[in-house]
């Protein structure tokens, strides 16, 4: 069904240049000096969830942003993995967006929001089950009609495993992405914090990506608690997440890659210091594999 609409949709509207580098996520504290600077930033991302309301400078505010910079959303309110029915009237305020805006995709997370319509405002895990598979499949299905085009799912941090699981996560992962033929969004934040707080197989996970669905990656900072760390959004990018993505970026040079930070926000420019790391480390990758090819 979507393929009907995106056809529509490229009639009326112009097709957007490819998203490519490391952008970052757009938060408020930075709205004024990105717009009143316009610092070279390729590509920002913006929590839907802030910029669906009716009215008032959020709508003007996002009306300049993507006059002057690609942008694609990152939703928290799909709830893809929750039994309740997709929620039309939330799916259609994205889409909204999209016939208003210039978005390049939607993303949302490997998860649960909600449950008998109460909402939670945790990415909620679900095990790795068949039946789990199907709720997924059936209700990214669901909102791609919707949508009007694949959307990106996005792999979670976990602090807490389930004994009816009966597989592993990437396992998991893949069969969602491939029935529900969706793309995918790899958080290396959130891998790193499973490996550290369910002893995750960060090789065997990125050995097994679906290389040809992944379109975007994220990096993050987490917040170590001792016997745990958390995916917090509020610390530099770690070692460790540097080195999975440098491995990440071997097997999957140009992907369109965003510095989050959510928490305890940072001057823009410690934001846009991330992303040169991240940058040099991309671009190291490429100029290694030229070598190699040459």
């Amino acid at each position: 069904m979507f393929k009907q609409a995106i056809s529509h949709e490229v009639c009326n509207k112009p097709i957007p240049e490819p998203i490519s580098g490391v952008g970052i996520g757009l938060r408020s504290p930075h709205i004024h000096q990105i717009l009143s600077e316009r610092p070279a930033i390729p590509w920002l991302e913006l929590l839907a969830d802030n910029h669906i309301a009716d009215g008032g400078l959020i709508p003007a505010q996002l009306n300049a942003i993507c006059e002057h910079y690609p942008v694609t959303l990152h939703s928290v309110g799909l709830s893809l993995g929750s039994t309740d029915p997709v929620n039309i009237n939330y799916l259609n305020k994205l889409k909204q967006l999209k016939n208003d805006h210039t978005i390049h995709w939607l993303s949302d997370h490997l998860c649960f929001t909600s449950h008998n319509g109460i909402q939670s405002h945790d990415l909620l895990p679900v095990p790795y089950t068949e039946q789990s598979i199907q709720t997924f499949v059936d209700n990214i299905s669901r909102a791609q009609d919707i949508w009007g085009d694949k959307i990106l799912v996005e792999n979670v941090s976990n602090y807490m495993s389930f004994n009816a699981s009966e597989m592993s996560e990437i396992d998991f992962i893949n069969e969602i992405v491939s029935r529900a033929d969706c793309h995918l969004l790899v958080d290396v934040n959130n891998l790193y914090v499973n490996h550290i707080n369910h002893a995750v197989d960060t090789t065997d996970f990125i050995s097994k990506l679906p290389t040809k669905r992944v379109k975007e990656i994220h990096l993050a900072g987490y917040e170590d608690h001792g016997n745990y760390i958390l995916d917090a959004h509020n610390n530099p990018v770690s070692d460790s997440v540097w080195q999975l993505y440098t491995q990440l970026i071997q097997i999957l040079p140009n992907t369109p890659t965003l510095i989050e930070w959510d928490n305890n926000i940072p001057d823009l420019d410690v934001l846009l210091n991330e992303a040169s790391i991240a940058e040099s480390i991309c671009h190291q990758t490429n100029r290694h594999e030229q070598y190699v090819i040459t």
